[in-house]
């Protein structure tokens, strides 16, 4: 099974994959909205780096969950 197929069948099937992918996709719309400010401050750059940080721990989380799912397989 292919990483696309394999994503799409654990957002259906599996909560946890579900929810880690949905707080990706939202701290990657925060990460949007802060690199569109013209004007960032000092804030907006911390903010910036905690959720790149979370962003990275959510997708490890993701992809340990797809190594758990293909080794059960």
């Amino acid at each position: 099974m292919d990483e696309k197929a394999l994503k799409e069948l654990l957002t259906r099937d599996n909560p946890e994959f579900r929810k880690a992918a949905q707080d990706h996709q939202d701290c990657e719309r925060e990460l949007e909205a802060i690199r569109y400010k013209t004007h960032p401050t000092e804030d907006d750059s911390l903010a910036e780096r905690e959720l790149k940080k979370r962003k990275l721990a959510l997708k490890d989380r993701m992809y340990q969950i797809m190594l758990d799912y293909q080794r059960k397989a």
